[in-house]
């Protein structure tokens, strides 16, 4: 009886044994603490959003509280700069690491555009993915697909964002207001439909979709005359473009930042266990601004204020998820915007009449499109809560500098011949200095240089004030220099004061655009 117990007694213990090994051995595997080393990029780039949108950055007819925590935990930065002051240019630039005006077709981008980011060459999410990072983009693209203007909407489209570097794509491919108004993950149209094929036309109305043009009684935002977004009509908006088909996969503009939201924070769940780069491209606040019912009337500044505070909302969502997950000290959150600010860009929507005192771009002078500060100078802040230490930083940095600067923190190295126009700047991004470039180049409808508290605008024959968006250009025919130092608003013209900084900066732009 004894010997059957002591048996017993010894299966039993065995069985603890092997059962305690097999479970710390299972707990030992790849599901194990990152290494601190190893921070997740996450990088949250607005749509048209200005330098004093924000109310860490002065606003006071709109409160942000959920990016005043980004900025409040991180750097803050004061002369931060796109390379260009519209979309397409800037994020060529972010994601090839060279200026956007050394390459022809990379201006704003029509929805139907072929891919214009080389395949064979460095790029900003090669730099993570090398390193041993998941790679992803949600939301705008706006670089083009497939290597045709004419491309089968009903099949798989590449290359494209996967091919560039991303381990996972879920984007639409232009803007909110160009057709075709669809998701694509990875390849292929979401809920696409084999027996209604998408076509997409840029100069040939297609189908039988009203346009805003012949049917304005149809439209829920009536389009601002003259910009153009009076084609086929989707969701109730006139967009740029003809759309024919699709009709299963058209997305409707309330649910779309929600749907990118999803995806995002899904991303960042399913890869928890290993380092990521997610660049998390809002539509906010882009035209069409049809903000989702919850934010509708919120903002008392019209639509554009209210997508405004959607995205605000968007950013503490983003935060949340990540201190759920015990990831957010070990993150860096970037958060910045592709342009300047811009108020009537193609419809009718309350951004201009509901004003309210409020100046989307601060103190500076221009907006999208404008050569002028406001048209690059953006918000840009950096929080890295276990690394950075609050600061406000007057380094003059670029969006171009990501590629340089991230492959110094990977460990990475770019090569001899590419992203030549990205310095590394890492140690300002982390605030270890104040000090950034000691030159910039800015780019509208002419080039601009930047050098110490000197601006040089190169002369032009564009016109000066855009009506219809009730923009300054900056375009002149004569050379501009402003000390941005004593005149941030760029308002006295020292050119014929200082006849020999003009020159030198003339001499400095030249080089720089002759650069091989």
């Amino acid at each position: 009886m004894r010997n059957t117990i002591c048996l017993a007694l010894i299966k039993n213990i065995s069985f603890a044994v092997i059962f305690l090994f097999t479970v710390n051995t299972l707990m030992a595997q790849p599901i194990q603490k990152r290494s601190s080393k190893s921070p997740n990029i996450i990088f949250i780039y607005t749509d048209d959003l200005g330098y004093g949108d924000l109310s860490c950055y002065g606003a006071t007819k709109i409160s942000t509280p959920h990016i005043d925590e980004l900025a409040a935990k991180g750097i803050r930065f004061t002369n931060a700069h796109t390379t260009s002051a519209t979309c397409t240019p800037s994020r060529y630039a972010l994601m090839t690491g060279q200026y956007p005006w050394r390459k022809n077709g990379t201006g704003v981008l029509p929805g139907d555009a072929a891919l214009i980011i080389p395949t064979d060459k460095i790029s900003l999410p090669k730099i993570f993915k090398t390193a041993g990072y998941r790679t992803a983009i949600v939301g705008k693209w706006h670089l083009g697909l497939g290597n045709e203007v004419n491309k089968d909407w009903n099949s798989a489209i590449k290359p494209g964002p996967n091919e560039v570097g991303f381990d996972y794509s879920f984007i639409f491919p232009a803007t909110a207001d160009r057709v075709p108004t669809v998701f694509l993950e990875n390849h292929h149209v979401v809920a696409a439909d084999t027996t209604d094929p998408i076509r997409v036309d840029y100069k040939n109305p297609v189908g039988n979709d009203p346009t805003g043009k012949e049917h304005p009684e149809l439209l829920k935002m009536a389009s601002s005359p003259g910009q153009g977004h009076n084609q086929t009509i989707v969701n109730g908006i006139g967009r740029i473009g003809y759309m024919q088909g699709g009709h299963q996969a058209r997305w409707t503009d309330e649910e779309m930042p929600l749907t990118f939201l999803s995806k995002a924070k899904g991303f960042i769940e399913d890869n928890q266990q290993q380092p990521f780069f997610l660049y998390y491209a809002l539509t906010e606040p882009h035209v069409p601004r049809m903000p989702s019912t919850m934010f509708k009337g919120k903002s008392g500044l019209g639509y554009r204020g209210d997508a405004i505070l959607q995205l605000d909302w968007t950013v503490g969502e983003i935060i949340k998820q990540l201190k759920y997950l015990d990831l957010y000290n070990n993150t860096i959150i970037i958060f910045s915007s592709d342009n300047g600010p811009v108020l009537d860009d193609g419809y009718v929507d309350g951004a201009v009449t509901q004003l309210n005192g409020h100046t989307p771009a601060g103190r500076l002078r221009g907006g999208k499109y404008s050569i002028l500060e406001a048209g690059t100078r953006v918000p840009f802040i950096i929080s890295w809560p276990q690394t950075i230490k609050p600061a406000i930083s007057p380094a003059l940095v670029s969006q171009i500098d990501f590629i340089a600067s991230f492959a110094r923190l990977t460990g990475q190295k770019i090569p001899a011949g590419q992203a030549t126009d990205s310095e590394d700047h890492l140690n300002a991004f982390l605030g270890k200095t104040q000090q950034g470039r000691s030159v910039l180049v800015e780019h509208a409808g002419t080039l601009a240089i930047v050098s110490g508290d000197w601006k040089y605008i190169h002369p032009s024959n564009g016109i000066a004030y855009y009506k219809l968006t009730d923009t300054e250009t900056g375009n002149s025919p004569e050379p501009q220099l402003y000390n941005l130092k004593q005149d941030i608003r760029e308002r006295e013209n020292l050119a014929t004061k200082y006849p020999e900084k003009v020159k030198e900066l003339q001499q400095l732009l030249e080089a720089i655009r002759n650069k091989p």
